[in-house]
């Protein structure tokens, strides 16, 4: 498990981006969007244009994975 955070490349409505990211929180952020049958890009679009503006990308993308699998595993 790698808990550095990696700079990742995004196109948010055009605009390229990046966000800092864990490998496991990538990773589940690609599973999730798999999943869901979005592109990572839209997906990743959605959650920023969602996000409180005092929120960075990054971290907005990691509540959401977490909030993602609580309610997963909450309907178990």
């Amino acid at each position: 498990m790698n808990a550095r955070p990696i700079k990742r490349s995004l196109t948010l409505r055009g605009h390229r981006t990046s966000v800092s990211l864990e490998d496991d929180f990538w990773q589940a952020f690609r599973e999730i969007a798999e999943e869901k049958a979005k592109p990572i890009n839209a997906l990743a679009a959605e959650i920023d244009a969602t996000r409180d503006l005092d929120t960075g990308l990054a971290t907005a993308i990691r509540l959401y994975v977490l909030a993602h699998y609580r309610t997963r595993a909450s309907s178990l």
